[in-house]
C-alpha cells in the first residue's frame, strides 16, 4: 500500500524536461551523464538524500550513468573515515555509482597545468594581497570593485610565482592565484575569484605531494569536464557561481561538451538544520554521541534510530524538485516511516514503566502459551507463542487507584483484556511506605483464554502485558525533537540555542521473550506504544524510532478546518459587503 501522499509515477519536473529537450535536440550526443559530488568532510544528512535521488533517478531514467565523486580539495576538514561512511551510506540507500568512486584530488595535476595554461593567457595572477584585503576590495552590490595592485603583472612574472608556490617557497596565505575577470561585475563571483590558496595541510589521499589546493569553484566545473558530465545539478545557493563555471570551461579545450548547470531548491525539513558544520559543532561539543547517534539528521543516525531506506527515498520523491526554497514538516517525513513500519515490523509487547500485577486466583507455577499475531496487516506474516503467567508486568499508565472520567483501563473493580490473553479484574493493591502502588491484585476468567468469553461479555480496554518470569531487561531510549525550535537558527540566531535538554530519556523496559532473537538494526512494534529498533552494535539498546500517532494526519486536518474557516470568512465578508451595497 503506497502512502497517500506519494507522487504520481507520471510525475515530472523541470530538471526532467530540461534533459528530454537536449535529448530531442541531440545535445550531448543524447547522453545523460550526473554525478553526486559530496565534500569528505562529514557523514551524509537527509539533505544529501535528496540530491542522490535526483541524481542516480535521472541516470536510471534516462539510460544514463552518475558517478560517485569526491569533492576533496579542503585537506583541513576532510578524512578517509567520512569517504568511506559516505560510501556505505550511499549503498545503504540503494543507489550504485556507474563507475568506480572517483575524486578531484585525481585531478590535481590536470587542474594545475589548466591553471597555468589561463596564466600564459593573462586570465589568472598571482596577488599578493591577504585574504581580508582582497576580500574588502572586492567591494560588494551596488559598490565597485578594487583592483589588486598585483593585476597587471606580466604573464611571465604571473607564471614563475605561481610555479614556485607550488614548489612551497612561500608562507601559507602570503599569495594567491586569481582569475582575471571583472572586477566590477554585478555578478560578484566574477570579480576575480581566487583559484589557489597556499596551504600547507597533509591530504588524506595525496598526502604532502601538494602545497596548493584549488577553490571548490575552480576544481568542480573542471572535474565536471573531465569526467563527461552533462547535468551538473546544484542546489540554489550555487546559482550566482553559474557565470564562474560557464566562464572557467569557456577557456579550456576540454574534452567532452561543456557540462550544463541546472539548480533546484535544496531540502528544508522543521526542526532541522541543514549543515554539516552545525553537525560537526554537536558532536565535538558532546551534545550527542557522535554522527550515527539516532537523534542526528545524518543517514547513519537515522538508520540507527531505525528508518527504512525506502522511507527516506519516498519523503524525497514527495517532496519534489523545485525552483523555490521551502521547508517540509518533519511529521511528514516521519509518516512515510510509519507507513513503511506498519507493513513490515513484527509486533510484540514490550512495557517501559513497569508494573507488577499478581493473578491471584492462577494456578502456581503454571506457565500458559498464548498466541499472538505477529503483524495484522500481514497475515502470512503468522503468529507467535507467548508466555502467560501469574506474575505479569504492565504499564503503569494503565492502572489508576482513582480513575478520572472516560478512563477505561484498570482500576479497582474493573475489568480488561490483556492482549492475546486472558481478562483480569483488578481487586486489590499493595502500596509503599510512600502511598505508591507496587503491585496490583488482580483476578483472572479462565475461560476467557485468547480475548474472548463464552458469554461474550465485552470490555472497553485491551492492554498490553509481559510475564515478569520471561521478561528480558533491556534499555529503551525515548526520543524527543533534538531542537525544539521548528527552525533552529533562523533570523541569524545561533542553532545550538534551540537545542532540546529533553530530547533523549532513557528507561528500564522489560520485554517478552522473542525479542531476545531481534537482530541487529531490526525494528518492531511494540504494541501500542510506537516502533523500535534495535541497536547496530548493543542488542541490548532498541530506539523509539517514531510513535503510532499520525502528527502529519492531524496537521492536515489542522490545515484543511482552517482553510476551510478562512473560506467561510471570505463568503461572510462578500455576503455583508453585498448587504451594505443594497442598502
Amino acid at each position: 500500500m503506497s502512502h497517500p501522499d506519494a507522487p504520481d509515477a507520471e510525475s515530472t519536473d523541470f530538471i526532467r524536461e530540461a534533459i528530454a529537450a537536449d535529448n530531442q535536440s541531440g545535445t550531448f550526443g543524447q547522453r545523460v551523464h550526473t554525478r553526486f559530488p559530496p565534500e569528505p568532510n562529514g557523514y551524509l544528512h537527509i539533505g544529501h538524500v535528496k540530491s542522490i535521488a535526483l541524481n542516480f533517478g535521472l541516470a536510471e531514467e534516462f539510460d544514463g550513468k552518475c558517478n560517485l565523486r569526491f569533492d576533496d580539495t579542503n585537506p583541513a576538514t576532510e578524512r578517509q573515515e567520512f569517504a568511506e561512511g559516505i560510501q556505505h551510506d550511499l549503498a545503504w540507500l540503494g543507489f550504485t555509482p556507474s563507475g568506480p568512486t572517483l575524486y578531484a584530488s585525481d585531478y590535481f595535476e590536470q587542474l594545475y597545468t589548466w591553471a597555468e595554461s589561463l596564466v600564459e593567457r593573462g586570465l589568472a595572477y598571482v596577488d599578493d594581497q591577504d585574504s581580508e584585503t582582497i576580500s574588502t576590495q572586492r567591494g560588494g552590490f551596488g559598490q565597485p570593485g578594487v583592483e589588486s595592485p598585483f593585476r597587471e603583472r606580466s604573464a611571465e612574472e604571473n607564471l614563475d610565482l605561481f610555479r614556485r608556490m607550488r614548489a612551497g617557497e612561500f608562507d601559507d596565505g602570503s599569495r594567491v592565484l586569481r582569475a582575471k575577470i571583472d572586477m566590477q561585475a554585478e555578478n560578484m563571483q566574477l570579480r576575480d575569484p581566487i583559484m589557489y590558496r597556499i596551504k600547507r595541510s597533509t591530504h588524506y589521499r595525496t598526502g604532502d605531494t601538494w602545497v596548493i589546493y584549488p577553490t571548490y569553484d575552480w576544481a568542480h566545473g573542471q572535474s565536471d569536464a573531465i569526467e563527461g558530465i552533462t547535468h551538473s545539478l546544484c542546489t540554489l545557493e550555487f546559482m550566482d557561481h553559474r557565470a564562474l563555471y560557464d566562464w572557467y570551461l569557456q577557456q579550456l579545450d576540454l574534452p567532452f561538451e561543456k557540462p550544463e548547470q541546472i539548480e533546484f531548491a535544496r531540502l528544508g525539513l522543521t526542526h532541522t538544520p541543514m549543515s554539516k558544520r552545525v553537525f560537526a559543532r554537536l558532536v565535538e561539543g558532546g551534545y550527542v554521541d557522535g554522527w550515527d547517534d539516532p537523534r542526528m539528521p545524518t543517514v547513519r543516525g537515522m538508520r540507527r534510530r531505525g528508518y527504512p531506506a525506502t522511507a527516506l527515498r519516498a519523503f524525497v520523491d514527495r517532496v519534489g524538485i523545485a525552483r523555490t526554497n521551502s521547508t517540509s514538516e518533519i511529521e511528514l517525513l516521519e509518516s512515510f516511516v510509519r507507513d513503511e513500519l506498519n507493513q513490515t515490523a513484527s509486533r510484540r509487547m514490550a512495557v517501559l514503566h513497569p508494573l507488577k500485577v499478581v493473578i491471584t486466583n492462577w494456578p502456581a507455577d503454571e506457565v500458559v502459551l498464548v498466541e499472538a499475531a505477529n503483524n495484522p496487516a500481514d497475515p502470512d506474516a503468522g503468529t507467535r507463542q507467548v508466555p502467560f503467567t501469574g506474575e505479569l508486568w504492565i504499564e503503569q499508565d494503565d492502572f489508576k487507584l482513582e480513575p478520572p472520567p472516560k478512563y477505561y483501563r484498570l482500576s479497582p473493580g474493573r475489568e480488561v483484556r490483556l492482549r492475546a490473553g486472558f481478562y483480569i479484574t483488578a481487586t486489590d493493591v499493595e502500596t509503599d511506605e510512600a502511598g505508591n502502588v507496587t503491585t496490583v491484585l488482580c483476578t483472572y476468567d479462565p475461560e476467557s483464554e485468547g480475548g474472548s468469553t463464552p458469554d461474550g461479555r465485552k470490555v472497553k480496554a485491551t492492554i498490553h502485558w509481559v510475564s515478569a518470569e520471561h521478561a528480558l531487561d533491556r534499555t529503551v531510549y525515548l526520543y524527543e525533537r533534538l531542537f525544539s525550535d521548528p527552525f533552529p537558527g533562523e533570523g541569524g540566531a545561533d542553532p545550538l540555542d534551540s537545542l532540546n535538554p529533553s530530547s533523549r530519556e532513557t528507561v528500564a523496559a522489560k520485554l517478552e521473550p522473542a525479542l531476545g532473537d531481534a537482530a541487529a538494526g531490526q525494528v518492531v512494534q511494540f504494541e501500542r506504544l510506537g516502533y523500535f529498533a534495535v541497536d547496530m552494535d548493543n542488542p541490548s539498546i532498541f530506539h523509539r524510532t517514531v510513535g503510532l500517532r499520525d502528527e502529519w494526519a492531524n496537521i492536515q486536518k489542522r490545515n484543511q478546518a482552517q482553510a476551510g474557516k478562512s473560506k467561510q470568512n471570505n463568503q461572510q465578508g462578500k455576503q455583508g459587503k453585498k448587504k451594505s451595497e443594497g442598502a
